[in-house]
Parts: structure tokens; sequence; C-alpha cells
């Protein structure tokens, strides 16, 4: 249960419901996310709905720190988990399906997958990320029986409500196919967890915080909220050559960040806060590689508004 008084969410004392808190709230203990590439394709890629994926998306289909997929589930599942303990001595796993769209194949396939990872040693959940249009009644189904056996979390990327911005970064669905799909997992009792990005193309401030607002008003469990990163090689870098993406600075958005939070529900779980990518391949913002100066500055930028997450919620 949530403490009484507004904040912390955490340990440390963040105004924020973190997801690392969450976890040890509900295991008791330290729970690592092992990022796997289960070797899926896209429906914006492969031509189900559309090709060229969306124009942020790298060739590794948002997967740039999961797992290798020309490598079994198992041996990425093993080799990602001995990284994370030159960190941390012990805890439990949490299994997250990362990159590209995570349901988009058979249900003979996912549960071939799925099973692989959940019956390793100490996997107490597991995370899928996928899209509101890839949700047919059979997988819902799969899904339903997994949520009564495991701790499951279903990442849906809605990235923006703004149908000119969904059209400019080639998502190919629209808002109401997202809400569809968050009603197909809720109606099973299924966690969802919303993707949305910050400083996306020709997106002003009031852009960005409607659809903050939108999830707000969501029947969703959690959420992530990105930065736009640039990477070399994708789409979105000739757009950017055109002038219709200008990034955001430090400053702008860990104030974005903080009004965010505000307008959110505080039973709502925030898995991330900003985001990263490979530095090799980064155009920008170069700042964004310096994460923990960014979680940082919004702590501090709370504490400065005397906020916390949720102080101007209210449910329209």
């Amino acid at each position: 249960m949530l403490q009484t008084k507004p904040f912390p969410y955490a340990s440390d004392d963040k105004r924020y419901h973190t997801w690392n808190y969450h976890l040890r709230q509900q295991f008791g203990h330290k729970v690592f996310k092992i990022a796997l590439d289960g070797g899926f394709d896209c429906p914006n890629r492969d031509g189900t709905v559309a090709h060229g994926g969306c124009t942020f998306c790298s060739v590794s289909g948002s997967g740039d720190f999961a797992g290798n997929r020309a490598q079994s589930l198992e041996t990425q599942f093993h080799e990602i988990k001995e990284r994370m303990h030159t960190k941390w001595k012990d805890g439990k796993y949490m299994a997250y399906f990362q990159a590209f769209t995570n349901t988009h194949a058979p249900v003979h396939v996912l549960r071939e997958k799925y099973e692989a990872v959940l019956k390793q040693e100490d996997v107490v959940g597991l995370s899928i990320a996928t899209r509101p249009d890839c949700l047919p009644d059979d997988v819902v189904e799969y899904l339903a029986e997994l949520n009564k056996r495991t701790y499951l979390w279903v990442e849906l990327g809605l990235q923006t409500i703004h149908e000119s911005t969904a059209t400019l970064i080639n998502r190919a669905h629209d808002f109401q196919c997202y809400i569809d799909g968050v009603k197909k997992l809720r109606k099973h009792g299924i966690r969802v967890c919303s993707h949305i990005i910050n400083g996306l193309p020709l997106e002003s401030k009031e852009m960005m915080m409607e659809t903050a607002r939108a999830v707000a008003n969501l029947d969703v469990q959690g959420i992530k909220i990105h930065l736009l990163h640039l990477l070399k090689g994708t789409p979105m870098v000739k757009q950017y050559e055109k002038g219709m993406l200008e990034f955001l600075s430090q400053e702008e958005y860990v104030n974005l960040v903080c009004d965010q939070l505000e307008i959110l529900s505080p039973e709502i779980i925030v898995h991330r806060i900003t985001g990263d990518g490979p530095i090799d391949l980064m155009v920008g913002p170069m700042w964004s590689v310096n994460k923990w100066e960014v979680l940082n500055g919004i702590n501090a930028e709370l504490t400065k508004r005397d906020s916390w997450q949720g102080k101007f919620y209210s449910k329209e």
C-alpha cells in the first residue's frame, strides 16, 4: 500500500512512485528486469499495417540494450543475469521481452518463447512490450492465463495521442485502437504500462501535456516517460535534417516531466522517467546520456517546487 503522506514513494525519498519501490513492496527484495530479444518483427515494418517502422525506432526495434537475438532466450537470460550481478549481489528476475512487437506471432510461438524464460530459476514475472493492434482474442486469452500464473505486465507504446504526430512518426494505429487495446487487457485484470515520448517532431509542450493527461485518465497501472533521443540510421534523421525536430534542453525536459508527474495519479507506477540510447549511435540530445544527472534534476525540481506525483491529479 502507498504511504498516507504524499511522499516518499521510495526508500530514498523519491517524490514519485518508482518501479524499484513498487517491486520491493510487491516481492520484498530487489527484482532485476532482464531485457530479451525474442526474435519478433513489427507489423509496421513487415507490411502487415505499414513499412519502415516508427521513424524513431532503431534497427534493433527499440531493444538496443536487450539480448542478442542470434542466441537462445535461455543464453540471453543467463548472460544478462550475470552482468546484473556485477552490480547487485542477489535478487529475483523479471523477464522483459523488449525488442520489436512481442505479441506479433501465433499463440503457439508466444507460448514456446514465454514459457522458456518463465521456467528459469527465480523468475517472478514477465513483462511484454507490444502494440495495441497486436492483441487478437486468442493472444489476450493466453495473456489472461499467464496473468493467473505469474506477475505479468503488458507494455503498450502510445508515444502521443495526437494523430498528426502519429502520422509523422509512422505509428500506423490511432488513439482509439490504443484505448481498445487497454480495455481488452484490463477486462482480464492484466497490468498495463503506457509508453509516452517527450520531444517528438513538431509537438509543443501543451501537446505533450495533453498526452500525459490522457494517460492519467486511462485505466493503466504504469507509465514510461521517454525522452526522444535521435539515433543514426533511423528515418527520423531525415525529419531532423528538414528542421521538423528540435531537441529539448535538459532544463525543458526536467520541468516538463515534473509537470506531467504532478497530474498523474499517485497510484500509477513510474517504470521509467527518461530515455537514452547507445552513445555511438546518438545524434542528440547528448545531455541525455548522463542519466543520473537527469534523474537528480527531476528530484531537485520537485523538491524546489515542494511537489510530488499526483499533487494536481483529478480524474476527469
